[in-house]
């Protein structure tokens, strides 16, 4: 059986979020892995004119390609792309979930600057030329309209009241240093999931960018048990 990975990015960011977890789930699995980049982010940070619908559809597209290509499939969720996550899932027969720091509660956007900002420059050490990508988000981040924020809320309101529909295993990965996404979202949601088989992890140094905490390769290796693991 062949299954695919779709991982979905958060607000004002792109597929490098979750590229630490992308890479160390295929060292050791043959999964197909799709990661898109949402309209509006990425390279060029353009969200003015763009609504919650635009954010969906384009992952839901992706979605719909990947059904074409696998039997089965995974869909990793950061930030505000683990409640796109959640819709889909509330949508299409998805295998199971993993919600990384999944912002189904208030954002703050001065404090995701600053800490794309700083991940942006860990991002780029030994990889890409220094501080190349810490220039490119910190000047498009400081331009994020307002209205491309009100969109990220009222995408986080449509989704919200289907959190009980959710039946799928579910694996919640949440920092306890998030600045941005509340401490107590992780629990918001495992207790609002209508899934039976979910399970938080909390990482005691964990940021927002959880994928980059020092500590992730140890939830990096239970996750992984856990999407291994076949339904009672």
């Amino acid at each position: 059986m062949k299954t695919g990975v779709l991982g979905i990015h958060g607000f004002t960011g792109g597929p490098y979020e979750i590229q630490p977890f992308v890479d160390y789930i295929q060292a050791h699995t043959d999964w197909h892995f799709v990661v898109p980049t949402l309209p509006g982010h990425g390279k060029t940070l353009e969200l003015k004119n763009l609504t919650a619908e635009s954010w969906m559809m384009a992952a839901e597209q992706a979605l719909r390609q990947l059904q074409k290509e696998v039997d089965r499939i995974i869909i990793v969720g950061f930030s505000m792309g683990g409640i796109i996550a959640m819709y889909l899932a509330n949508r299409y027969p998805i295998h199971k979930l993993v919600l990384l720091s999944a912002a189904a509660k208030y954002i703050y956007p001065a404090q995701l600057l600053e800490d794309i900002k700083d991940i942006a420059k860990k991002a780029v050490v030994g990889k890409l030329e220094e501080n190349s990508l810490y220039k490119k988000y910190s000047d498009k981040l400081k331009v994020t309209p307002i209205s491309g924020t009100l969109e990220f809320i009222r995408l986080v309101r449509i989704v919200q009241p289907y959190y009980g529909q959710i039946t799928i295993p579910v694996y919640i990965v949440q920092g306890k240093k998030d600045g941005i996404v509340p401490y107590a979202t992780a629990q918001f949601i495992y207790d609002e999931i209508g899934s039976l088989k979910k399970e938080i992890v909390y990482s005691d140094i964990g940021k927002h960018h959880i994928c980059y905490s020092e500590d992730c390769e140890d939830w990096f290796s239970t996750a992984l048990i856990f999407l291994h693991e076949e339904e009672e």
